[in-house]
């Protein structure tokens, strides 16, 4: 398969769908424990993105990557755009060392990929001072960068990598309702946290899914 930004916003496109479809319960989930605002700013991010998708598909990965951090940063605010602008960003920076791909006809380096991933991810750790456990996104996005990486050494078929990163994603979601919550709002709920499914990482999860759902279509 061939990844290149071009695929975009057909990308941007379906998280858009995803979140909009489940934007009631993802709202009921974040009213239990959190601010209830959740699905809004991110809305606002999604649809700031979908505005400017066509200006990100002549650029190679590294920019466009930089683009959308900075618009999550500028459009979201609070912690979501926080994270996930430096998730972006700092996906950018790695992929100007490493590139996604080669040259636009060569297929996805599924292991350049994992490795700037997780690089964002270590970003998102550093910038929430947060790890998994503490009932936040990190415990979807840190399972899926492993899940990544183990996909690329065990050099599997990029379906059934995308097919790992689709369950692992759900599952890192599904954990987080047993856990105790450390950070944010949640955190003075303490016991009371426990029961409730993280919002953050149930959009995480949707999108996350989303986009494979998109990149599998891309291999039939």
């Amino acid at each position: 398969m061939q990844l290149v930004p071009a695929l975009l916003p057909s990308l941007i496109q379906a998280i858009d769908n995803v979140i909009e479809t489940n934007a009631k319960e993802v709202t009921a989930l974040d009213q239990a424990i959190g601010d209830g605002d959740h699905v809004t700013n991110l809305q606002r991010g999604i649809k700031a993105l979908t505005a400017q998708s066509d200006e990100l598909v002549p650029l190679d990965w590294a920019t466009a990557w930089q683009k959308i951090g900075m618009t999550m940063m500028t459009a979201v605010g609070g912690a979501s755009g926080s994270l996930y602008g430096t998730l972006f960003v700092a996906m950018s920076k790695a992929a100007r060392d490493r590139p996604v791909v080669s040259e636009v006809e060569r297929p996805l380096d599924l292991q350049a990929f994992a490795e700037i991933f997780s690089s964002g991810v270590d970003a998102v750790k550093r910038r929430g001072k947060a790890d998994a456990g503490e009932k936040t996104m990190l415990d979807v996005l840190i399972p899926v960068a492993a899940s990544l990486r183990q996909s690329a050494a065990d050099s599997v078929a990029l379906p059934v990598a995308l097919e790992n990163v689709a369950q692992t994603a759900i599952a890192g979601m599904e954990s987080t309702r047993d856990m105790l919550a450390t950070k944010g709002r949640a955190s003075f709920l303490e016991e009371r946290s426990r029961g409730h499914i993280d919002a953050g990482a149930k959009t995480s999860q949707l999108m996350i899914c989303a986009l494979v759902d998109v990149l599998a279509k891309q291999l039939t």
